[in-house]
């Protein structure tokens, strides 16, 4: 990316994916996302949710919650839902230029936004172009990480190698594929390893 400052690039990016939502059915909200057990308006709420706490108010919800990171965000993901999909856009709305967020690096932000926006996009068949430095971004964020996701156990041993752009990490047998269907694959979602191709993916395949 041109800047170390993500923000700009998640701002733009909860905007665009707000405008892809706005013509939705209402039955297309309850689509099934990528995240298991939670709908297209779930993660929506969630991406909500999470662009309203700060490092201080998270101690105090999750404290709320009983020291549940799980129950803290179901119950931000009712809070945001609203009483119909429409509310739950403009909630998203609404948000969409905040720079509020839980503690953590920003780049963890970063890769939620692009990350999440998938999950939503992807089940409803809606294409869009990510920025391909800030999907390279979130991949060299996620590549050395195991806290949360796993990304660095689930890629180890693989080589990845981006088709899209100038972009490779590892050794042994290859995973090919556009750049943010690798970074989908190294958060786990086995749902797009049919976008990839090379040796390496029946080795994620067995690891999503």
């Amino acid at each position: 990316m041109a800047t170390n400052n993500p923000w700009p690039v998640i701002h733009t990016e909860r905007q665009a994916l707000a405008d892809d939502l706005q013509g939705l059915a209402d039955e297309q909200w309850d689509t099934r996302s990528l995240c298991p057990n939670w709908t297209v308006r779930d993660v929506v709420a969630h991406m909500t949710g999470t662009a309203k706490v700060t490092p201080g108010s998270f101690f105090s919800k999750l404290i709320g919650s009983g020291f549940s990171m799980s129950r803290m965000q179901a119950k931000d993901i009712v809070n945001e839902r609203g009483g119909s999909p429409a509310d739950t856009l403009a909630h998203f709305r609404a948000i969409a230029n905040s720079s509020k967020h839980p503690p953590g690096p920003n780049d963890t932000w970063l890769g939620e936004t692009l990350i999440h926006a998938e999950d939503v996009r992807r089940p409803l068949g809606i294409k869009h172009e990510y920025p391909t430095d800030a999907a390279v971004r979130v991949a060299n964020f996620y590549k050395n990480s195991n806290l949360v996701i796993g990304s660095k156990r689930r890629i180890a041993g693989v080589k990845l190698s981006a088709t899209d752009t100038d972009w490779t990490h590892g050794d042994g047998p290859e995973v090919r594929g556009p750049m943010i269907a690798l970074v989908m694959a190294m958060t786990g979602r086995p749902q797009v390893l049919d976008d990839l191709s090379g040796e390496g993916v029946a080795t994620l395949r067995s690891r999503s």
